[in-house]
């Protein structure tokens, strides 16, 4: 059987792109390494300003976070401009060691929109964007060995000629609203309002600029920010001196409450296939 693999993510951190390429890749591996990979990253602006079309002769692996419980609402118009046109798809979630709720399902619900025929779903943990303890340096080997056993899975469902049938995943409808964080007041925070700052270590690398997800860095002068802050947390964790933060109240109150309630125990990747 003749099947184009593909893989087609946001990864703003590069987490959830370590786990679809590696499902992918190894995908790949079990059709004895014939085929070759099409990597579709829509993580920045300008991969999201094309819609892209499959077929039924492939197969992709499509990768999002886990934003307060579900798809991150900044992705859905991209999202939903895809055509799958009865292609397979492998619906994976990446979240940071709390839970993934309703995301999966919401994803495969997309997909299916879209006119995929979603044949598998999984979701495995990240380091979360917002600590380096909750699901932290994940994905790691065992990971990444869990994703390798999916994708094997993976390959004797689609190996097989005739129907191939499609996949039930955890989550409920309608979906849980997006999780609102709550001040010290009890009040509803509004997240959109926090903004990241750049303290005196900055060497104007211009990284952070590129490497936003909105580009919402001014390229001219990174302490500024002129568009959505969406707490990827890209600028931080990658910035090479350190020089971004973040030192809101209420953002540290509630990464505090995080990482106290989900640092431990250790989840475990969830596979449906």
């Amino acid at each position: 059987m003749s099947k184009k693999i593909n893989v087609l993510y946001f990864s703003a951190t590069g987490t959830t792109e370590k786990i679809v390429t590696g499902i992918a890749g190894k995908i790949t591996k079990d059709f004895n390494g014939t085929t070759a990979i099409s990597n579709f990253n829509f993580t920045l602006p300008e991969g999201r300003k094309q819609a892209v079309s499959f077929t039924k002769d492939d197969v992709v692996v499509v990768g999002v976070p886990v934003y307060a419980g579900r798809v991150p609402n900044v992705l859905l118009k991209y999202l939903n401009t895809i055509s799958g046109n009865g292609a397979l798809a492998i619906a994976v979630v990446v979240y940071g060691n709390r839970h993934y709720d309703d995301a999966l399902i919401e994803l495969k619900d997309i997909l299916e929109a879209d006119g995929f025929k979603v044949v598998a779903g999984g979701a495995f943990v990240g380091e979360h964007s917002f600590s380096k303890i909750m699901g932290g340096k994940r994905p790691d080997e065992k990971d990444m060995a869990a994703a390798a056993d999916f994708a094997d899975k993976i390959y004797d469902k689609i190996k097989v000629t005739g129907e191939i049938s499609g996949v039930a995943v955890k989550g409920n409808k309608p979906y849980r609203d997006y999780y609102k964080p709550r001040d010290k007041n009890g009040n509803l925070v509004d997240f959109r309002k926090i903004i990241p700052k750049t303290n005196d270590d900055c060497i104007d690398c211009k990284l952070c600029a590129e490497i936003c997800p909105l580009g919402s860095i001014d390229a001219e002068e990174v302490s500024k920010i002129i568009g959505i802050c969406i707490k990827c947390c890209a600028c931080i964790k990658r910035c090479p001196v350190e020089a971004k933060y973040f030192d809101d109240e209420n953002y540290l109150k509630h990464k505090n409450e995080l990482e106290a309630a989900y640092t431990e125990p250790r989840r475990e990747p969830e596979v449906f296939a």
